[in-house]
Order: structure tokens, then sequence, then C-alpha cells
């Protein structure tokens, strides 16, 4: 595994298209419980090299019920995005993940953790990757959430941005959250 994140850690293979320059941002170790796949990371992100160091990884923690310490232990939590890098700036926000790193790392990541037992899906890129019945719109699909357990857990992104999201679909705090709460200290404590 070390090897592997180290080898990561040095790809460039998206490098003409990174405005900031390569620097994948990832966790992960054989061990690990939890994966968490996410976006790419945001310009704070890029620069502390920490994943999830920002305003939406605090009210991730949050929907988690965890802590800091458990959040960034990597024998509890993978955090692999969907892109390591930042991509840059679109017309309304950070621009999609690069395609290259799910294709070229997930699956020699993934072959290292054989402990997962709950993978957090976060935001439309991670869900169309991964979830083959996904429904029409993300809201249906992190409203059907049930339906991808055991293994997955889609999730909207917890940017503080989805405020008008999360007020509309209130659902959300008080039939999906709940359930998330449980499914992670049940992985937790096993």
């Amino acid at each position: 595994m070390d090897e592997l994140l180290n080898r990561i850690r040095q790809c460039e293979i998206c490098k003409p298209s990174l405005p900031l320059g390569p620097n994948p941002v990832v966790r992960a170790s054989e061990k690990s419980k939890i994966l968490v796949i996410g976006q790419a990371p945001g310009t704070k992100v890029h620069h502390s090299g920490i994943p999830w160091n920002d305003a939406s990884g605090k009210n991730l923690r949050r929907w988690l019920g965890v802590s800091d310490e458990q959040f960034y232990n990597a024998e509890l939590f993978a955090i692999v995005p969907m892109g390591f890098c930042y991509p840059g700036k679109g017309k309304s926000g950070d621009l999609p993940p690069r395609p290259e790193c799910a294709a070229e790392w997930h699956n020699q990541l993934l072959d290292q953790m054989p402990d997962i037992k709950l993978t957090l899906l976060i935001g439309q890129y991670a869900q169309a990757y991964y979830l083959p019945n996904q429904k029409t719109t993300l809201t249906e699909t992190v409203k059907g959430f049930k339906e991808y357990l055991p293994a997955y857990f889609p999730l909207v992104h917890p940017s503080p941005r989805n405020g008008i999201w999360m007020r509309k679909n209130l659902w959300f705090e008080e039939e999906v959250l709940p359930v998330l709460k449980n499914c992670v200290l049940e992985v937790l404590k096993k």
C-alpha cells in the first residue's frame, strides 16, 4: 500500500490540465474500514494536502458522527476522491474531477483494501462511476440510498453551498443522516 500511495502522490498524468499543478490528495490503509469517495480537492485542500480540510469536511464529519481523529485515521477511513488534484474553476464552481485518476488508480487501491465494509459515494461523479443502477437525479439516488446498502451509501456533497438543496429536502437530515450515522457506528465497532 505504501508503494502504491507513493506512486499516486507522484502522479502527473493530467499535469497539463491542472491550473495549480499536481498535488494528489489521498489517504488509505490496507486496514481501512470505510471508504470515502468524493469529487476532487478544492483550493484549500490542494494547498494543505489534507482531505476534507474545509467547511465541507466539517459538515461531513458531523453527518457521520465522527471526530477529526477518527476521520483522519486511515485504518478507519480511506479517503479517495474521483480526481486526486484540484481541477480548476468553472463557471459555477470547481470543474469536474479529472477522469484519469479513477481509471488509473481506484481499482489498484481497492485491491489493497480488503476490509472496506462501507463506501460513501459523495456527489454525482462518484455515484455515476460506482452505481450501475443509479437513479435519474442525484436527489433520487440519495433518497433511494437503502437500495445500495450495505456496500454503498450515496450522499449529496456536504458543501455549505448546498444549503438550498438541504432546505428543499428536509427528509435528508430527518431520514438519511440517522441511518448514515448508525451504519458508520456499526462498521467502526467491528
